[in-house]
């Protein structure tokens, strides 16, 4: 069985997550998205949230591609985390060439902790290159329109965290 490890904060998930999610479940038989606990980061929705979201968001593409996804929370090194679900495959997004760097010595420390785990680079389809989660985030906190970038459910969370009405 080909598992594979799809990490990130996920806070909110928002369709560039979910178009990574839908192929990388094609490449795979178990998608595991690894929802990561970053006290540092400072979440806006709890850890509980998070996964719930993500629960919601993937149960119908579970279904529509075949491939279990399943969400799991860590707060571990990536690779251990990779080790604990069993995958064999990390999954990143790619946006920019910004990320690239971050990632390519991410990819590097992970193959000297662990060389059996691979790394797979996907790029976010063009029209969610832009999505980051924070500026969902910021652009909902000034009463601007999210919903060309995450899914009705998750915008609807999302005003109702920040105690918004939606228009």
């Amino acid at each position: 069985m080909r598992i594979a490890l799809y990490p990130g904060t996920f806070d909110p998930i928002t369709l560039g997550h979910i178009d990574i999610i839908r192929r990388g479940a094609a490449l795979v038989d178990r998608l595991v998205i690894g929802v990561a606990i970053n006290r540092d980061k400072g979440p806006l929705f709890s850890l509980e949230e998070r996964v719930a979201m993500i629960e919601d968001e993937c149960a119908a593409l579970s279904k529509e591609t075949g491939t279990q996804i399943v969400a799991h929370p860590f707060e571990n090194l990536l690779i251990d985390c990779a080790r604990d679900v069993g995958a064999q495959i990390i999954v990143r997004g790619l946006r920019a060439v910004a990320d690239f760097e971050y990632e390519y010595q991410m990819v590097g420390m992970n193959r000297v902790l662990d060389s059996s785990v691979e790394t797979v680079f996907l790029m976010a389809e063009a029209r969610h290159q832009a999505i980051a989660s924070k500026l969902v985030k910021e652009i909902a906190r000034l009463d601007g329109d999210v919903s060309k970038f995450v899914t009705p459910p998750v915008r609807q969370a999302l005003l109702a965290k920040l105690g918004k009405t939606p228009r």
